[in-house]
Formats: structure tokens, sequence, C-alpha cells
């Protein structure tokens, strides 16, 4: 009897010890997380003075990256939480139909090309704690006057 519980106590404390040490190691993991990477993702583009949005297919960075919030704050002290964003990325144009005379049609949108885990650059990436889906349109909103 002794023996059986001292089996089942050591099979118990080395699955615990792995679990843990898996989960240290590799949190993204444990939960099953995607990493930081290039995906296909359909965004629509659109401008003022246009009556519609027009899809197309772009590369974007999307994934998930490691983070740390310190126990102890420093007043003062700066934590940075890295987000999954553009190492290198370049513009394409595209000129939207349908736009009116007078309105300009050309549009840019970026296109990533690799991506890192860093701090958010907000010129580049959306920097937001819930941001709109990439293929949002404002002109889908109806809007009353």
């Amino acid at each position: 009897m002794m023996a059986q519980i001292s089996r089942m106590l050591l099979a118990l404390m080395l699955s615990l010890f792995v679990g843990a040490s898996t989960f240290i190691l590799s949190p993204a993991a444990a939960f099953q997380l995607p990493p930081c990477q290039l995906i296909n993702q359909t965004v629509s583009l659109e401008k003022e003075g246009c009556p519609s949005c027009h899809p197309v297919e772009t590369t974007i960075c999307s994934g998930h990256c490691i983070t740390k919030d310190p126990v102890i704050k420093i007043p003062f002290s700066n934590v940075y939480q890295h987000v999954c964003t553009y190492r290198d990325l370049y513009y394409k144009t595209f000129e939207l139909p349908d736009c009116p005379p007078g309105v300009d049609p050309i549009v840019t949108y970026p296109v990533a090309l690799n991506c890192h885990c860093g701090r958010c650059a907000m010129d580049t990436s959306d920097c937001t704690f819930e941001s709109l889906q990439p293929d949002f349109c404002m002109n889908d909103i109806p809007f009353y006057y």
C-alpha cells in the first residue's frame, strides 16, 4: 500500500515538474499561440471622397510575442511590451475605382517582408488593445444626418 502511494506521488511530482518546466520554457507553446510571423490577409482600402472600399490581399505581421510585466514597479522606469511588428516592409500603390473627378484615387498600403517582436511603431502599426479588423470598411457604416 505504501509502495503504491509512493509511486503515485512520484508520478504526480514528475508530471508537475515536467509540465511546469515546459510552461516556463515556452509559455506560447503551452497555450498553442502562433508565433510572430508573416500571414496573408485581406485588407480594405478606402479614401475619403471615394464611395466604396476595395479589398486587396497583402502580408501583415501577426502572432504572439513573449512579454514581461515586472512585479515590482519602479516609478519613471520604462517597461516596453513587445508586439509582433514589421521588421522590413515596402509600400504598394493601388488605384481605387469609382472615385469622382477631383479626388485622387491612388492609395498606398504596407506589405510586410518580415516580422519581429519589438516595440510598437505607431507610424506603421496599430498599437491599440482592441483594433479594427484589417478588412473593416468605414463606408459600410450607415451615417445618419
